[in-house]
């Protein structure tokens, strides 16, 4: 099948794997004589691998790795399950950071009702520095050296 046929069968787009191509992820295709590239089966399966490893969060490094591995899966794959946990500790860092800024967001939100003007509106005075902030939080304390 040429790069067209591959995009469409896996919904990668073929600048996507000609780049995949260039970083080595994908073996060079067999040329035509009017030099398109035909890709077989095995090609579809490990653009197909790629794509699954993309959507769960793998850097090209990571892919790289996991792609020698499954060529040769004789050695251990305890680094695999590593590398899984690792990924899980960043989305759950993730997830508490996100639950942090919908606390914020709702403890802005409840610093005006509407109806008032720019001086007045109290997320106004605390996105400007003016009114008070969550202090009594420890991830945006004054003195923590950050803020959400």
């Amino acid at each position: 099948m040429k790069i067209g046929d591959l995009a469409k069968k896996t919904g990668c787009k073929v600048v996507t794997i000609r780049y995949y191509e260039k970083e080595g992820l994908l073996t060079a295709p067999e040329r035509t004589e009017g030099n398109y590239r035909l890709y077989g089966t095995e090609d579809q399966e490990r653009l197909e691998f790629i794509l699954h490893c993309r959507r769960h969060g793998m850097q090209l490094s990571e892919i790289r790795k996991l792609l020698a591995f499954r060529d040769h899966p004789q050695r251990d794959c305890t680094w695999v399950t590593e590398l899984i946990d690792a990924h899980i500790g960043n989305v759950d860092a993730q997830i508490a950071a996100l639950e942090h800024l919908k606390q914020h967001l709702e403890q802005l939100r409840q610093r005006c009702a509407g109806g008032q003007n720019g001086d007045n509106c109290g997320i106004m005075r605390s996105l400007d520095g003016t009114g008070t902030c969550c202090a009594s939080c420890p991830r945006c304390a004054p003195d923590s050296g950050r803020h959400a």
